[in-house]
Protein backbone atom coordinates (compact mmCIF):
# COMPACT_ATOMS: atom_id res chain seq x y z
CA UNK A 1 0.00 0.00 0.00
CA UNK A 2 1.50 3.49 -0.50
CA UNK A 3 0.70 6.49 2.01
CA UNK A 4 -2.52 6.98 0.92
CA UNK A 5 -3.89 3.43 1.77
CA UNK A 6 -4.17 2.24 -2.59
CA UNK A 7 -2.40 -1.04 -3.85
CA UNK A 8 0.92 0.32 -5.66
CA UNK A 9 0.71 0.84 -9.65
CA UNK A 10 3.02 -2.48 -9.86
CA UNK A 11 0.98 -4.41 -7.32
CA UNK A 12 -2.36 -3.30 -9.64
CA UNK A 13 -0.87 -4.16 -13.01
CA UNK A 14 -0.03 -7.71 -11.78
CA UNK A 15 -3.21 -8.58 -10.61
CA UNK A 16 -4.88 -7.70 -14.09
CA UNK A 17 -4.99 -9.79 -16.76
CA UNK A 18 -4.59 -7.43 -19.36
CA UNK A 19 -2.40 -5.18 -19.98
CA UNK A 20 -2.15 -1.14 -19.71
CA UNK A 21 -2.09 1.21 -21.96
CA UNK A 22 -1.53 4.89 -21.50
CA UNK A 23 -3.81 7.02 -24.22
CA UNK A 24 -2.12 10.00 -23.49
CA UNK A 25 0.88 11.04 -21.53
CA UNK A 26 3.18 14.18 -22.39
CA UNK A 27 6.81 14.69 -22.27
CA UNK A 28 8.62 17.42 -21.63
CA UNK A 29 10.87 19.55 -23.81
CA UNK A 30 13.57 21.27 -22.83
CA UNK A 31 13.80 24.41 -24.50
CA UNK A 32 17.17 25.62 -24.75
CA UNK A 33 18.04 22.02 -25.98
CA UNK A 34 14.92 21.70 -28.16
CA UNK A 35 15.19 24.81 -30.34
CA UNK A 36 18.61 23.82 -30.87
CA UNK A 37 17.90 20.79 -32.38
CA UNK A 38 14.68 22.53 -34.37
CA UNK A 39 17.95 24.73 -35.69
CA UNK A 40 19.81 22.00 -36.82
CA UNK A 41 17.26 19.78 -38.44
CA UNK A 42 15.00 22.34 -39.78
CA UNK A 43 16.87 26.00 -39.62
CA UNK A 44 16.42 29.01 -38.20
CA UNK A 45 12.54 28.96 -38.81
CA UNK A 46 11.74 26.53 -36.97
CA UNK A 47 13.73 27.20 -34.18
CA UNK A 48 12.34 30.63 -34.21
CA UNK A 49 8.52 28.93 -34.70
CA UNK A 50 9.37 27.16 -31.72
CA UNK A 51 10.36 29.10 -29.70
CA UNK A 52 7.31 32.16 -30.85
CA UNK A 53 4.98 29.98 -28.71
CA UNK A 54 5.14 30.37 -25.02
CA UNK A 55 5.55 34.43 -25.84
CA UNK A 56 1.46 34.98 -24.93
CA UNK A 57 2.37 33.24 -21.65
CA UNK A 58 5.40 34.93 -20.92
CA UNK A 59 3.71 38.32 -21.79
CA UNK A 60 0.59 37.80 -19.33
CA UNK A 61 2.87 37.05 -16.87
CA UNK A 62 5.31 39.82 -16.87
CA UNK A 63 2.31 41.63 -16.05
CA UNK A 64 0.75 43.74 -13.34
CA UNK A 65 -3.08 42.32 -12.76
CA UNK A 66 -4.24 45.82 -13.54
CA UNK A 67 -2.52 45.84 -16.93
CA UNK A 68 -4.56 42.53 -17.58
CA UNK A 69 -7.33 43.49 -16.63
CA UNK A 70 -6.77 46.91 -18.87
CA UNK A 71 -6.51 44.62 -22.26
CA UNK A 72 -8.48 42.11 -20.85
CA UNK A 73 -5.32 39.68 -20.94
CA UNK A 74 -5.99 35.98 -19.39
CA UNK A 75 -3.59 35.09 -16.23
CA UNK A 76 -1.92 32.19 -17.77
CA UNK A 77 -0.75 29.23 -16.02
CA UNK A 78 2.69 30.03 -13.68
CA UNK A 79 4.54 26.61 -11.91
CA UNK A 80 3.24 24.39 -14.03
CA UNK A 81 5.27 21.29 -14.40
CA UNK A 82 6.62 18.98 -11.35
CA UNK A 83 9.45 20.70 -9.14
CA UNK A 84 9.59 18.97 -5.33
CA UNK A 85 9.15 15.44 -6.87
CA UNK A 86 12.22 15.81 -8.99
CA UNK A 87 12.79 12.16 -10.16
CA UNK A 88 9.26 13.08 -12.01
CA UNK A 89 10.38 16.24 -13.59
CA UNK A 90 13.16 14.50 -14.72
CA UNK A 91 10.81 11.46 -15.98
CA UNK A 92 8.83 13.80 -18.21
CA UNK A 93 12.37 15.42 -19.71
CA UNK A 94 14.46 12.13 -20.09
CA UNK A 95 12.50 9.72 -22.68
CA UNK A 96 15.20 6.59 -21.48
CA UNK A 97 13.78 7.09 -17.91
CA UNK A 98 10.36 7.15 -18.49
CA UNK A 99 10.65 4.30 -20.57
CA UNK A 100 13.10 2.24 -17.58
CA UNK A 101 9.79 3.36 -15.25
CA UNK A 102 7.01 2.41 -16.69
CA UNK A 103 6.25 -1.01 -15.21
CA UNK A 104 6.61 0.87 -11.58
CA UNK A 105 4.26 2.93 -13.00
CA UNK A 106 1.84 -0.06 -13.80
CA UNK A 107 1.89 1.06 -17.90
CA UNK A 108 2.65 -1.65 -20.50
CA UNK A 109 2.59 0.76 -23.15
CA UNK A 110 2.51 4.54 -23.46
CA UNK A 111 1.06 7.07 -26.66
CA UNK A 112 2.91 10.41 -25.57
CA UNK A 113 1.97 13.63 -26.87
CA UNK A 114 4.14 16.75 -26.45
CA UNK A 115 3.53 19.83 -23.92
CA UNK A 116 4.99 22.82 -25.61
CA UNK A 117 4.38 21.14 -28.88
CA UNK A 118 0.78 20.93 -28.60
CA UNK A 119 0.80 24.62 -29.58
CA UNK A 120 3.22 23.93 -33.02
CA UNK A 121 0.06 23.26 -35.34
CA UNK A 122 -1.43 27.01 -34.04
CA UNK A 123 1.78 29.23 -35.15
CA UNK A 124 -0.03 31.47 -37.27
CA UNK A 125 2.61 32.46 -39.89
CA UNK A 126 2.45 30.10 -42.59
CA UNK A 127 5.93 29.25 -43.36
CA UNK A 128 7.06 29.47 -39.66
CA UNK A 129 4.39 26.67 -38.97
CA UNK A 130 5.55 24.22 -41.46
CA UNK A 131 8.97 24.17 -41.07
CA UNK A 132 8.58 24.02 -36.85
CA UNK A 133 5.67 20.96 -37.39
CA UNK A 134 8.36 19.05 -40.09
CA UNK A 135 11.24 19.73 -37.98
CA UNK A 136 9.52 19.14 -34.42
CA UNK A 137 8.22 15.90 -35.95
CA UNK A 138 11.71 14.31 -37.14
CA UNK A 139 13.25 15.45 -33.83
CA UNK A 140 10.47 13.77 -31.95
CA UNK A 141 10.89 10.75 -34.40
CA UNK A 142 14.53 10.81 -33.53
CA UNK A 143 14.00 11.15 -29.81
CA UNK A 144 12.05 8.23 -29.44
CA UNK A 145 13.20 5.86 -31.74
CA UNK A 146 14.83 3.33 -29.39
CA UNK A 147 12.29 2.52 -27.35
CA UNK A 148 9.24 2.27 -29.94
CA UNK A 149 8.22 -1.47 -27.97
CA UNK A 150 6.72 0.05 -25.09
CA UNK A 151 6.72 4.04 -26.16
CA UNK A 152 5.61 5.91 -29.34
CA UNK A 153 4.81 9.63 -29.96
CA UNK A 154 2.82 11.80 -32.05
CA UNK A 155 3.16 13.78 -34.69
CA UNK A 156 1.95 17.29 -34.90
CA UNK A 157 -0.03 18.32 -37.82
CA UNK A 158 -1.03 21.70 -39.22
CA UNK A 159 -4.50 21.99 -40.50
CA UNK A 160 -4.50 25.86 -41.62
CA UNK A 161 -5.27 23.99 -44.93
CA UNK A 162 -5.77 20.67 -46.14
CA UNK A 163 -3.07 20.67 -48.06
CA UNK A 164 -0.35 21.03 -45.63
CA UNK A 165 -1.98 18.66 -43.51
CA UNK A 166 -2.13 16.09 -46.14
CA UNK A 167 1.40 17.14 -46.85
CA UNK A 168 2.53 16.74 -43.08
CA UNK A 169 0.33 13.65 -42.33
CA UNK A 170 1.74 11.83 -45.36
CA UNK A 171 5.62 12.58 -44.60
CA UNK A 172 5.38 11.33 -40.74
CA UNK A 173 3.61 8.43 -41.47
CA UNK A 174 5.97 7.59 -44.66
CA UNK A 175 8.75 8.68 -44.16
CA UNK A 176 8.99 8.99 -40.08
CA UNK A 177 6.83 6.02 -39.33
CA UNK A 178 5.19 8.15 -37.00
CA UNK A 179 1.96 6.30 -36.00
CA UNK A 180 0.00 8.60 -33.85
CA UNK A 181 -1.32 12.17 -35.31
CA UNK A 182 -2.13 15.19 -33.19
CA UNK A 183 -3.99 17.59 -35.65
CA UNK A 184 -4.56 20.72 -34.97
CA UNK A 185 -8.38 22.41 -34.62
CA UNK A 186 -9.96 25.94 -33.78
CA UNK A 187 -7.95 27.50 -35.97
CA UNK A 188 -8.17 31.24 -36.05
CA UNK A 189 -9.43 32.83 -39.16
CA UNK A 190 -10.18 36.03 -39.55
CA UNK A 191 -13.55 38.01 -40.07
CA UNK A 192 -13.66 39.34 -43.13
CA UNK A 193 -16.51 41.88 -42.57
CA UNK A 194 -14.40 43.15 -40.10
CA UNK A 195 -11.13 42.80 -41.69
CA UNK A 196 -12.45 44.55 -44.86
CA UNK A 197 -13.21 47.72 -42.89
CA UNK A 198 -11.35 47.99 -39.71
CA UNK A 199 -7.40 46.90 -39.98
CA UNK A 200 -7.19 47.43 -36.04
CA UNK A 201 -10.01 45.66 -34.95
CA UNK A 202 -9.28 42.77 -37.16
CA UNK A 203 -6.55 42.18 -35.10
CA UNK A 204 -9.10 40.83 -32.43
CA UNK A 205 -11.89 39.46 -34.47
CA UNK A 206 -11.49 35.89 -35.09
CA UNK A 207 -13.62 33.08 -35.99
CA UNK A 208 -12.43 29.59 -35.24
CA UNK A 209 -12.46 26.61 -37.48
CA UNK A 210 -13.76 23.05 -36.29
CA UNK A 211 -13.13 21.73 -39.68
CA UNK A 212 -16.14 19.64 -40.13
CA UNK A 213 -18.76 21.67 -40.36
CA UNK A 214 -19.19 25.63 -42.37
CA UNK A 215 -15.48 25.95 -43.08
CA UNK A 216 -13.72 27.56 -45.40
CA UNK A 217 -12.06 24.46 -46.48
CA UNK A 218 -13.18 21.56 -47.62
CA UNK A 219 -11.33 18.85 -45.07
CA UNK A 220 -13.09 15.59 -46.79
CA UNK A 221 -9.56 15.15 -48.17
CA UNK A 222 -7.96 15.50 -45.02
CA UNK A 223 -9.97 12.48 -43.80
CA UNK A 224 -9.16 10.60 -46.75
CA UNK A 225 -5.96 10.41 -46.80
CA UNK A 226 -6.43 9.30 -42.77
CA UNK A 227 -8.00 6.92 -43.89
CA UNK A 228 -5.74 5.34 -46.72
CA UNK A 229 -2.65 5.61 -43.85
CA UNK A 230 -4.67 3.85 -41.30
CA UNK A 231 -3.90 7.05 -38.98
CA UNK A 232 -6.95 7.78 -36.51
CA UNK A 233 -7.22 11.66 -36.12
CA UNK A 234 -6.40 12.46 -32.80
CA UNK A 235 -7.10 16.30 -30.98
CA UNK A 236 -5.74 18.21 -28.47
CA UNK A 237 -6.47 21.71 -28.56
CA UNK A 238 -7.11 23.82 -25.59
CA UNK A 239 -9.63 26.95 -25.24
CA UNK A 240 -7.88 28.94 -23.14
CA UNK A 241 -7.38 32.71 -23.77
CA UNK A 242 -11.32 32.60 -25.53
CA UNK A 243 -14.57 33.80 -24.52
CA UNK A 244 -15.52 33.27 -21.35
CA UNK A 245 -11.74 32.08 -20.04
CA UNK A 246 -9.84 35.70 -20.28
CA UNK A 247 -9.87 35.67 -16.17
CA UNK A 248 -6.80 38.39 -15.25
CA UNK A 249 -6.62 37.15 -12.05
CA UNK A 250 -7.37 33.14 -11.95
CA UNK A 251 -5.76 30.61 -14.03
CA UNK A 252 -7.85 27.80 -12.63
CA UNK A 253 -10.81 30.13 -13.71
CA UNK A 254 -9.51 30.15 -16.96
CA UNK A 255 -8.23 26.10 -17.30
CA UNK A 256 -11.25 24.43 -16.30
CA UNK A 257 -13.53 22.85 -18.99
CA UNK A 258 -11.22 24.47 -21.72
CA UNK A 259 -10.16 21.34 -22.96
CA UNK A 260 -13.57 19.86 -23.12
CA UNK A 261 -14.85 22.75 -24.76
CA UNK A 262 -12.34 22.44 -27.76
CA UNK A 263 -13.52 18.91 -27.69
CA UNK A 264 -17.01 19.73 -27.55
CA UNK A 265 -17.02 21.83 -30.40
CA UNK A 266 -14.67 19.70 -33.09
CA UNK A 267 -16.47 16.53 -32.06
CA UNK A 268 -20.05 18.39 -32.84
CA UNK A 269 -18.85 19.52 -35.83
CA UNK A 270 -17.75 16.57 -37.17
CA UNK A 271 -20.94 14.63 -36.40
CA UNK A 272 -22.93 17.32 -37.63
CA UNK A 273 -20.95 17.93 -40.43
CA UNK A 274 -21.37 14.19 -41.59
CA UNK A 275 -17.92 13.19 -41.29
CA UNK A 276 -18.88 9.77 -39.73
CA UNK A 277 -20.95 9.16 -41.84
CA UNK A 278 -18.55 9.62 -44.82
CA UNK A 279 -16.50 8.01 -43.46
CA UNK A 280 -17.42 5.29 -40.88
CA UNK A 281 -13.85 3.19 -40.70
CA UNK A 282 -12.49 6.21 -38.91
CA UNK A 283 -11.78 6.67 -35.50
CA UNK A 284 -11.30 10.10 -33.82
CA UNK A 285 -9.82 10.90 -30.45
CA UNK A 286 -10.45 14.14 -28.17
CA UNK A 287 -7.95 14.03 -25.03
CA UNK A 288 -7.95 15.69 -21.36
CA UNK A 289 -11.35 16.82 -21.63
CA UNK A 290 -12.71 13.64 -19.67
CA UNK A 291 -15.65 11.46 -21.17
CA UNK A 292 -18.45 14.03 -19.43
CA UNK A 293 -18.53 16.46 -22.04
CA UNK A 294 -19.08 13.92 -24.39
CA UNK A 295 -22.08 11.62 -22.88
CA UNK A 296 -23.85 15.29 -22.29
CA UNK A 297 -23.31 15.69 -26.32
CA UNK A 298 -24.36 12.71 -26.96
CA UNK A 299 -27.57 12.91 -25.12
CA UNK A 300 -28.40 16.47 -26.54
CA UNK A 301 -27.37 15.18 -30.26
CA UNK A 302 -30.21 13.29 -29.98
CA UNK A 303 -32.72 15.35 -27.55
CA UNK A 304 -32.49 18.07 -30.36
CA UNK A 305 -32.85 15.40 -33.14
CA UNK A 306 -36.28 14.61 -31.41
CA UNK A 307 -37.58 17.77 -31.82
CA UNK A 308 -35.68 19.36 -34.85
CA UNK A 309 -35.43 16.30 -37.22
CA UNK A 310 -37.00 17.21 -40.86
CA UNK A 311 -40.59 15.11 -39.66
CA UNK A 312 -40.39 17.31 -36.56
CA UNK A 313 -39.96 20.75 -37.91
CA UNK A 314 -43.90 19.87 -39.19
CA UNK A 315 -44.93 20.16 -35.08
CA UNK A 316 -43.33 24.35 -35.37
CA UNK A 317 -44.26 25.51 -38.64
CA UNK A 318 -45.77 28.27 -38.69
CA UNK A 319 -47.54 27.11 -41.93
CA UNK A 320 -49.56 24.54 -39.48
CA UNK A 321 -50.82 27.08 -36.86
CA UNK A 322 -54.68 27.36 -36.99
CA UNK A 323 -55.73 30.75 -36.75
CA UNK A 324 -59.68 30.39 -35.97
CA UNK A 325 -58.50 28.56 -33.14
CA UNK A 326 -56.04 30.91 -32.32
CA UNK A 327 -58.68 33.88 -32.73
CA UNK A 328 -61.15 32.05 -30.78
CA UNK A 329 -58.81 31.23 -27.87
CA UNK A 330 -57.79 34.70 -27.91
CA UNK A 331 -61.34 36.35 -27.93
CA UNK A 332 -62.03 33.99 -25.55
CA UNK A 333 -58.93 34.77 -22.68
CA UNK A 334 -56.75 37.57 -23.99
CA UNK A 335 -56.77 41.14 -24.45
CA UNK A 336 -58.63 43.61 -26.30
CA UNK A 337 -55.71 44.83 -27.50
CA UNK A 338 -54.19 41.75 -28.54
CA UNK A 339 -56.89 40.62 -30.07
CA UNK A 340 -56.80 43.39 -32.26
CA UNK A 341 -53.41 43.32 -33.13
CA UNK A 342 -53.43 39.60 -34.35
CA UNK A 343 -56.94 40.56 -36.59
CA UNK A 344 -54.45 43.40 -38.40
CA UNK A 345 -52.19 40.44 -38.92
CA UNK A 346 -55.06 38.27 -40.42
CA UNK A 347 -54.48 36.41 -37.70
CA UNK A 348 -50.99 35.18 -38.09
CA UNK A 349 -48.76 36.19 -34.26
CA UNK A 350 -45.37 36.36 -36.69
CA UNK A 351 -46.55 36.62 -40.65
CA UNK A 352 -42.88 36.80 -41.61
CA UNK A 353 -42.08 33.42 -39.97
CA UNK A 354 -42.42 31.09 -43.07
CA UNK A 355 -39.82 32.82 -44.80
CA UNK A 356 -37.64 34.11 -41.90
CA UNK A 357 -35.62 31.03 -42.32
CA UNK A 358 -32.14 32.24 -42.77
CA UNK A 359 -32.03 31.54 -46.38
CA UNK A 360 -31.49 27.83 -45.76
CA UNK A 361 -31.81 25.03 -48.30
CA UNK A 362 -32.27 22.40 -46.47
CA UNK A 363 -33.85 22.99 -42.79
CA UNK A 364 -32.88 20.12 -41.44
CA UNK A 365 -29.44 20.35 -39.42
CA UNK A 366 -29.03 16.46 -39.51
CA UNK A 367 -29.11 16.26 -43.14
CA UNK A 368 -25.76 15.48 -43.90
CA UNK A 369 -25.81 12.72 -41.41
CA UNK A 370 -28.15 11.30 -43.27
CA UNK A 371 -30.40 9.90 -40.35
CA UNK A 372 -33.58 7.56 -40.90
CA UNK A 373 -33.91 6.20 -37.68
CA UNK A 374 -33.25 7.32 -33.59
CA UNK A 375 -30.41 4.70 -33.69
CA UNK A 376 -28.44 5.88 -36.43
CA UNK A 377 -27.32 8.55 -34.11
CA UNK A 378 -26.04 6.20 -31.58
CA UNK A 379 -24.00 4.38 -34.64
CA UNK A 380 -22.35 7.65 -36.03
CA UNK A 381 -20.85 8.90 -32.86
CA UNK A 382 -20.18 5.68 -30.48
CA UNK A 383 -18.47 3.71 -32.81
CA UNK A 384 -16.42 6.97 -34.31
CA UNK A 385 -15.14 8.42 -31.34
CA UNK A 386 -12.78 8.27 -28.14
CA UNK A 387 -12.29 10.28 -25.22
CA UNK A 388 -9.28 11.12 -23.39
CA UNK A 389 -9.72 10.33 -19.34
CA UNK A 390 -7.49 11.46 -16.71
CA UNK A 391 -7.28 9.52 -14.03
CA UNK A 392 -8.59 11.20 -11.20
CA UNK A 393 -11.69 12.44 -12.73
CA UNK A 394 -14.85 10.01 -10.97
CA UNK A 395 -16.90 10.96 -13.89
CA UNK A 396 -15.31 8.61 -15.78
CA UNK A 397 -17.53 5.71 -14.85
CA UNK A 398 -20.43 7.51 -16.90
CA UNK A 399 -19.27 6.81 -20.53
CA UNK A 400 -19.76 2.95 -19.34
CA UNK A 401 -23.70 3.19 -17.80
CA UNK A 402 -25.92 1.83 -19.67
CA UNK A 403 -28.80 3.14 -17.46
CA UNK A 404 -28.19 6.63 -18.28
CA UNK A 405 -26.83 7.24 -21.65
CA UNK A 406 -29.51 7.02 -24.52
CA UNK A 407 -30.18 3.83 -26.25
CA UNK A 408 -27.83 1.79 -23.71
CA UNK A 409 -24.77 3.39 -24.76
CA UNK A 410 -21.03 2.30 -23.62
CA UNK A 411 -19.00 5.90 -24.90
CA UNK A 412 -15.05 5.00 -25.52
CA UNK A 413 -13.14 6.70 -22.59
CA UNK A 414 -9.50 6.36 -22.61
CA UNK A 415 -7.19 6.33 -19.85
CA UNK A 416 -4.46 9.16 -20.33
CA UNK A 417 -2.13 9.72 -16.90
CA UNK A 418 -1.37 13.18 -18.10
CA UNK A 419 1.98 12.68 -16.80
CA UNK A 420 4.79 15.36 -16.95
CA UNK A 421 1.97 18.23 -15.97
CA UNK A 422 0.84 20.04 -12.75
CA UNK A 423 -2.58 18.09 -12.24
CA UNK A 424 0.02 14.61 -11.52
CA UNK A 425 2.28 15.29 -8.16
CA UNK A 426 2.81 11.70 -8.50
CA UNK A 427 3.40 9.54 -11.49
CA UNK A 428 2.87 6.32 -9.09
CA UNK A 429 -0.58 7.75 -7.92
CA UNK A 430 -2.08 7.46 -11.90
CA UNK A 431 -3.10 3.65 -11.98
CA UNK A 432 -4.20 3.36 -8.62
CA UNK A 433 -6.49 6.82 -8.99
CA UNK A 434 -8.01 4.98 -11.78
CA UNK A 435 -8.46 1.75 -10.04
CA UNK A 436 -10.46 3.43 -7.80
CA UNK A 437 -13.22 3.58 -9.91
CA UNK A 438 -13.57 -0.62 -10.27
CA UNK A 439 -12.38 -0.38 -6.20
CA UNK A 440 -15.66 1.44 -5.55
CA UNK A 441 -17.81 -0.67 -7.41
CA UNK A 442 -18.52 2.62 -9.88
CA UNK A 443 -17.53 0.05 -13.09
CA UNK A 444 -16.90 -3.05 -13.77
CA UNK A 445 -13.67 -5.59 -14.56
CA UNK A 446 -14.63 -5.43 -18.08
CA UNK A 447 -15.36 -1.72 -17.93
CA UNK A 448 -11.49 -0.96 -16.75
CA UNK A 449 -10.26 -3.15 -18.96
CA UNK A 450 -11.81 -1.53 -22.02
CA UNK A 451 -11.03 2.03 -20.26
CA UNK A 452 -7.18 0.90 -19.77
CA UNK A 453 -6.73 -1.15 -22.83
CA UNK A 454 -8.83 -2.20 -25.26
CA UNK A 455 -10.62 0.86 -26.20
CA UNK A 456 -7.06 2.35 -27.26
CA UNK A 457 -6.43 -0.56 -29.11
CA UNK A 458 -9.27 -0.01 -30.86
CA UNK A 459 -8.89 3.15 -31.47
CA UNK A 460 -5.36 3.12 -32.88
CA UNK A 461 -6.14 -0.55 -34.17
CA UNK A 462 -9.44 -0.41 -35.93
CA UNK A 463 -7.83 1.37 -39.34
CA UNK A 464 -4.19 -0.13 -38.81
CA UNK A 465 -4.19 -3.50 -37.47
CA UNK A 466 -0.54 -3.60 -37.34
CA UNK A 467 -0.35 -0.48 -35.24
CA UNK A 468 0.93 -2.48 -31.95
CA UNK A 469 3.03 -4.80 -33.94
CA UNK A 470 6.58 -5.12 -32.29
CA UNK A 471 5.32 -3.66 -29.20
CA UNK A 472 5.19 -5.58 -25.75
CA UNK A 473 1.23 -5.60 -26.01
CA UNK A 474 0.75 -7.05 -29.48
CA UNK A 475 -0.02 -10.57 -28.73
CA UNK A 476 -3.15 -9.14 -26.71
CA UNK A 477 -3.84 -6.10 -28.80
CA UNK A 478 -4.28 -8.73 -31.86
CA UNK A 479 -6.68 -10.74 -29.69
CA UNK A 480 -8.83 -7.65 -29.23
CA UNK A 481 -8.92 -7.08 -32.78
CA UNK A 482 -9.95 -10.07 -33.88
CA UNK A 483 -12.93 -9.69 -32.11
CA UNK A 484 -13.80 -6.14 -32.68
CA UNK A 485 -16.52 -5.22 -35.71
CA UNK A 486 -14.85 -3.17 -38.80
CA UNK A 487 -11.53 -3.71 -38.52
CA UNK A 488 -9.70 -3.51 -42.17
CA UNK A 489 -6.43 -4.01 -43.47
CA UNK A 490 -4.44 -1.13 -44.25
CA UNK A 491 -4.73 -0.30 -48.21
CA UNK A 492 -0.85 -0.11 -48.77
CA UNK A 493 1.61 -1.69 -47.36
CA UNK A 494 3.54 1.58 -46.33
CA UNK A 495 0.46 1.81 -43.62
CA UNK A 496 1.39 -1.78 -42.47
CA UNK A 497 3.13 -1.19 -39.30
Amino acid sequence: MDGNGHLSAARIRARLSHPVIDADGHWLEYGPVVSDELRRVGGDRAAEGFLSIGGQVRESLSLSVAERRRRRISQEAFWSSPARNTRDRATGMLPRLLYERLDELGIDFAVLYPTVGLRVPRITDDARRRATCRAFNILTAESFRDFADRITPAAVIPVHTPEEAIDELTYCTRQLGLKVAMLGSLVARPVEAIAATDTEAARFAAWYDTLGLDSEHDYDPVWATCAELGVAPTFHTGSRRQGLRLSPTNFTYNHIGHFAAAGHAVCKALFLGGVTRRFPHLRFAFLEGGVAWACMLYTDLIGHWDKRNRKALEHTDPRSLDRAVLMELAQKYGSAELVAALRQRDGWPDPDAVTATGGLDDLDDYAACRIERKEDLRDLFVGSFYFGCEADDRLNAWAFDRRINPLGARLNALFGSDIGHFDVPDMLDVLPEAYELYEDGLITADDFRDFTFANAVRLWGTCRPGFFNGTVVEKAAAAVLAETPGVRRPVSPASAG
